[in-house]
């Protein structure tokens, strides 16, 4: 750790994960994988080939729906516990080799059961529409007609069971070497003035763009970027590996566009998604507006890429880690009661991992684990702003996990665009309980740092996605890219965004290379865009209904993926193809540009 870093901001949490194992010597474990592989055995044996078949009945179909569940739940703790473990620490061998020799007993298992799914998908619909009118199959509706929505994607079973056992040394072990690569890398930083270099994690270096020192910002630009021109060749030839891997999966599923699978899987149309990120490219002038103004609060002749997240005055607030978790909680409280309940947990319990360490991966994410155990969180808190709605977005998630296991487990999860509905939402309570009682000097910082994040998680998520798209298409048409090929295309897309209010230096060029969705999860940064918009919206709407709708927004978390996302945003009175409501989310970031600029002016007038 950092020599400078504040002992307040040294959060002593670190999560417990019993509920899955105590540890990865407990004879759990194994006795886990051998109950599944008898339960996958018996699975077989009472349900393949009793699927698809013109006289499926109710009976059959309900049975084989709850007895896969409790097998998918149970082969999920031990992947889990062990994926859990590395992102907390991937600097340890014993626990990378445990991962990975969890994964792989997790295909041996579920070689046996994709028999069940492809005959899903194979059945007539008038076998499954007559099966589907039975009330007992109500609540597994929409996970039958979700999984058949993949019918015209699915290969044989051979196919299937080839394609689950090379995936452990191929596109699994390409994102376990990124995350190994990335959580290792020292950066080290020539702090001006200081006699020695410090030796930081990706994390802390990335923390120092923001400090009030521009000499200190670009220093750490020149660590992170020196650091991550060390390991870029290696990261360029995971991603050119992973982009292709996907290529050959959509050919083989005849997926018609790389980011198809993804819509899919958010259950979300094409058009629907290229409304939203399209409204985002169209309002690049917002980003313009603001980074404007923002040169003049700094004083500067040109903004760059080290000044894009500079606070507005010398020094930034630090906040306990304690007094973070009162802060959320009484922000959370108060706009509803049993939302601030499942967030106590989180501290009472013992389910957030938030102490800096080395080894730990970068970022910060929520584990909704199984419904039959709890959630955990994982992010390293610095003591700074941002971390304190680090704390509160991954707290937004847990509540959502937390309400959603009233749910079975094909119903758990909800799709990506609506998981961040309760994030951001997490995130804009907590504002407003920051800026209540702050200073006008400090509401203008506030204020700035909102907009930041706000533009983040909309127009960058949106122009990451666009960078996406460009690079698989390159890479479909022209083959393996090089290390300036990817630079280029992510330093054009991300140029856009800013117009001519700040300029990109070539230094940004590589930081492409540790945005981990891009090769764990390609094209779900949109995600974050979708949230962001809808939650503003939203938000809107929450305040003029008041208590009433916060009522109806915990039985919407409460309801977790048992329906789309057009169903479920239904019920809180929202039509996610409507673009007079997307444009909602663009006038609420219009407003706070403007209170920002409201704000400056009366500042400025002040002094």
């Amino acid at each position: 750790m950092s020599a400078t870093m504040p002992e307040t901001a040294m959060p002593n949490a670190r999560w417990d994960l019993s509920a899955l194992f105590a540890s990865m010597d407990d004879p759990g474990i194994e006795a886990a994988w051998r109950n599944l592989h008898r339960g996958a055995d018996d699975f077989q044996t009472k349900y393949r080939g009793r699927i698809d078949r013109e006289d499926l009945d109710s009976d059959t179909l309900l049975a084989a729906i709850g007895d896969m569940e409790r097998l998918a739940q149970d082969l999920d703790k031990p992947l889990y516990y062990a994926q859990l473990l590395f992102q907390a620490d991937c600097a340890d061998p014993k626990i990378g080799a445990f991962m990975q020799s969890q994964m792989e007993k997790a295909s041996e298992v579920r070689v046996k059961l994709i028999f069940f799914e492809l005959e899903l998908q194979s059945a007539s619909d008038a076998a499954i529409d007559r099966a589907l009118t039975d009330a007992r199959l109500e609540s597994y509706r929409h996970f039958v007609r979700t999984s058949r929505a993949f019918s015209p994607h699915k290969l044989s079973e051979v196919e299937e069971v080839l394609l689950e056992e090379i995936a452990n040394t191929g596109v699994r072990a390409w994102n376990r070497l990124f995350d190994e690569v990335t959580a290792n890398q020292d950066f080290t930083l020539r702090r001006p003035g200081a006699s020695e270099p410090e030796v930081l994690t990706q994390e802390e270096v990335l923390t120092l763009l923001r400090d009030p020192d521009r000499a200190v910002r670009q220093a750490a630009a020149d660590a992170l970027t020196a650091g991550l021109g060390e390991i870029q060749k290696v990261i360029a030839f995971i991603y050119n590996n992973l982009v292709q891997d996907k290529r050959v999966e959509d050919r083989l599923r005849k997926h018609p566009y790389p980011e198809h699978s993804r819509h899919l899987s958010n259950e979300l149309d094409k058009v629907t998604v290229d409304l939203v990120t399209s409204m985002c490219a169209e309002r690049h002038d917002l980003v313009a507006r603001y980074y404007h103004v923002k040169r003049e609060v700094l004083g500067l002749p040109e903004l760059t890429h080290i000044d894009r997240y500079a606070p507005l005055f010398d020094s930034e607030s630090e906040i306990d880690y304690d007094s973070a978790r009162t802060l959320i909680l009484d922000a959370f409280g108060d706009f509803n009661q049993e939302v601030k309940d499942r967030a106590v947990e989180f501290f009472e319990k013992n389910w957030i991992d938030a102490e800096p360490r080395t080894g730990k991966t970068g970022g910060a994410f929520c584990a909704y684990c199984t419904p039959d155990t709890h959630p955990v969180i994982l992010l390293s808190y610095l003591g700074k702003l941002k971390d304190v709605s680090t704390l509160a977005h991954e707290l937004g998630h847990g509540v959502h996990a937390s309400l959603s296991r009233a749910q079975t487990y094909v119903n758990f999860h909800g799709t990506l665009p609506l998981a961040e509905l309760a994030s951001i939402f997490g995130e804009q309570l907590v504002f407003e309980r920051l800026v209540a009682d702050a200073t006008p000097q400090d509401r203008l910082a506030l204020l700035a740092d909102k907009i930041e994040g706000t533009f983040a998680s909309t127009f960058r998520q949106a122009t990451m996605f666009r960078f996406e798209q460009k690079v698989h298409a390159k890479r479909r048409d022209e083959g393996e890219l090089t290390i300036e090929e990817f630079d280029a295309l992510w330093q054009e897309e991300m140029q856009g965004m800013f117009g001519d209010s700040l300029r990109l230096g070539d230094q940004h060029g590589k930081w492409w290379t540790y945005v981990s969705h891009f090769f764990g999860s390609p094209f779900y940064v949109y995600a974050y865009a979708f949230g962001e918009l809808l939650t503003l919206s939203l938000y809107s709407k929450a305040k003029a209904e008041g208590e009433s709708f916060a009522g109806k927004y915990v039985e919407l978390l409460r309801l977790g993926g048992s329906r789309t996302p057009f169903e479920l945003m239904e019920t809180v009175g929202v039509d996610l193809r409507s673009r007079e409501f997307w444009q909602g989310g663009f006038d609420a970031i219009e407003a706070m540009i403007a209170q920002f600029e409201t704000l400056w002016r009366e500042h400025r007038a002040s002094r």
